[in-house]
């Protein structure tokens, strides 16, 4: 029989969160004896509306939304960067509500985690997606990824995984997981939401002046005006165009930018493969990340 705590969620009356992992399993089994589906969202919390794109998309095309909202650890290179990272539940929680969620899922680090898996990196094959772009800058970075997105597959075992293609080469290698590791879920890829100024939205944004979001919104109209000229330059020519580019705008200093094949992450020599150009730039301590298709005739 149904406790009562979960017939409400199962008629959609109200939303749960959850701090421990038993009683996240306990929950998502009744959700798939009842023969319903689950969409999931990982999240760090900080939640903003691209978030909330991909949460409203979950709750549109599934029986029920899942969302996680925890900071991990393990992903970041900079213990600096892991304390200033935004946290405010109370807020996500309203919003999440809002938009139609079911279960959220905010467990501490010592839940997720033992001692060993802090202090020792996570194993995995990448095929090479790891070694470009955010790899060479954040080492280990990504194993951190894949260590915590396998954990939270397991645990929610969701039918449809919603990721936004702002972290393209995550994206990437969240594919990759996914075929290695032989797992369940439909990987859902997501469209960039922006800023009315054209700033891809991100959690790290709230960290930005006034004066930094103005200048912050210049990488986009950059990548965008990129586009004019991708047929006369050459991949080489056009990453050294955007880097110049960027880098000449006050208070943006370029940290990588490379056109790189949109599946093996290698970088373009020519447009003869489909191509995305990905760029990381620092406004003042804060590092920003977007991309860009270039979308030639040629490419398929």
């Amino acid at each position: 029989m149904l406790n009562e705590s979960f017939q409400n969620v199962l008629s959609n009356k109200t939303m749960e969160i959850i701090r421990l992992v038993s009683n996240l399993e306990s929950e998502i089994k009744r959700i798939k004896e009842a023969g319903k589906t689950i969409g999931f969202v990982p999240t760090m919390g900080a939640l903003h509306d691209g978030h909330l794109a991909l949460v409203k998309r979950a709750v549109e095309e599934n029986d029920f939304c899942v969302v996680s909202v925890f900071v991990n650890p393990t992903q970041f290179n900079n213990s600096s960067d892991l304390e200033k990272y935004p946290r405010n539940l109370e807020h996500d929680a309203e919003l999440l509500q809002k938009a139609g969620c079911s279960i959220i899922f905010a467990p501490e680090a010592d839940e997720m985690y033992n001692n060993d898996e802090l202090n020792s990196q996570f194993e995995f094959d990448f095929g090479g997606l790891d070694k470009v772009m955010e790899g060479k800058f954040r080492p280990g970075h990504f194993n951190g990824v894949v260590q915590i997105v396998s954990k939270l597959f397991n645990f929610v075992q969701p039918n449809n995984a919603y990721f936004g293609e702002k972290d393209f080469q995550q994206l990437s290698i969240i594919h990759h997981m996914v075929n290695e590791m032989n797992l369940k879920v439909n990987i859902i890829d997501c469209p960039i939401i922006r800023e009315e100024s054209g700033l891809a939205m991100s959690s790290r944004n709230e960290r930005l002046t006034d004066i930094q979001r103005k200048n912050a919104a210049e990488i986009s109209k950059v990548l965008f005006e990129s586009r004019n000229f991708a047929a006369q330059k050459s991949p080489n020519e056009l990453t050294k165009w955007v880097t110049d580019r960027v880098n000449a705008l006050k208070g943006l200093e370029v940290e990588y930018f490379e056109i790189v094949n949109s599946s093996t992450l290698q970088p373009l020599q020519s447009w003869n493969e489909p191509s995305v150009g990905c760029i990381a730039v620092f406004c003042g301590d804060v590092r920003l990340i977007d991309n860009i298709r270039y979308n030639l005739q040629f490419n398929v």
